[in-house]
């Protein structure tokens, strides 16, 4: 676990952002494939719609992370609000902020928002994955004390460290990390498969919030409850019943233009013979 992968002169070279380039990096590549396969030429917006993307779901995460998890510090601190590198990146923050952004941006472009969402859905998890490797690099998204002789032990130099000290913690970062992975492969199944335009992208906000619900109980970098649960999980409950509501939703959607379609077909025939 190295914070700082080396220096050029006095500037340090950290493997957080190494690490979320690279995330950003493999996510676009894995969308410019998906959208490529398609076939409707969307891949030739992805180097924009992904700089967009990203930079508003940096914006969004570190907003999130400060505002809802650790205002109590930064409240008295508001000059440290863009020093990232010592830690607090809200994943759902990024969702949010990037998912508006990127409507904007589709809809700039008249790029239907649903169908290119369905694509996007897998390579954005996996850019997720990739981000939580940056987190353990460098030490925060930390679980709490195991109580034993197993977990990770953090160097001196984190916040986990500072946290904690010297315990063993969970490796939360390290779980939802693998976690997305198994994500990543079931979006990829689910969408081979006939489904309502807009399912796969509003599957992955139900699993991947659906994870992080259970991840939280793991997660020790900050412990701010509401009616006994944590900020990330009231949200993750909200984005489940939502999804799953906009998923059915969708779902009857799908089958009533299917419907309509097909008692609309006899009467066109019909017409034609005439």
């Amino acid at each position: 676990m190295h914070q700082y992968l080396f220096f050029i002169g006095d500037f340090p070279i950290r493997a957080y952002g190494v690490m979320l380039a690279l995330a950003i990096i493999c996510g676009a590549s894995v969308a410019y494939v998906l959208l490529k396969k398609d076939g409707r030429g969307w891949h030739e917006h992805i180097i924009d719609f992904s700089i967009t993307v990203a930079v508003a779901g940096l914006i969004g995460a570190r907003l999130w992370d400060v505002f809802f998890f650790d205002w109590d510090y930064y409240g008295n601190h508001l000059l440290e609000i863009p020093f990232v590198w010592q830690g607090g990146m809200a994943i759902q923050g990024g969702v949010v902020l990037g998912t508006i952004a990127g409507y904007w941006y589709l809809r700039k472009n008249n790029i239907d928002f649903w169908a290119f969402a369905d694509l996007f859905a897998p390579a954005l998890i996996l850019a997720q994955s990739v981000g939580r490797m940056a987190n353990l690099l460098n030490g925060d998204a930390f679980g709490h004390p195991t109580g034993g002789n197993y977990g990770i032990i953090y160097p001196e130099s984190t916040l986990a460290y500072r946290t904690y000290g010297n315990q063993p913690l969970w490796p939360a970062e390290v779980w939802e990390g693998q976690i997305d992975i198994l994500i990543f492969v079931a979006l990829l199944l689910f969408g081979s498969f006939k489904h309502a335009k807009g399912q796969v992208f509003v599957l992955y906000a139900i699993l991947y919030s659906t994870a992080r619900f259970f991840l939280e109980f793991l997660r020790g970098d900050y412990v701010n409850l509401t009616l006994g649960l944590k900020s990330a999980q009231m949200t993750s409950l909200v984005a489940i019943i939502v999804g799953i509501c906009v998923f059915i939703y969708l779902g009857y959607l799908e089958k009533k233009n299917q419907t309509v379609t097909v008692a609309t077909e006899p009467t066109v025939k019909a017409k034609k013979r005439k």
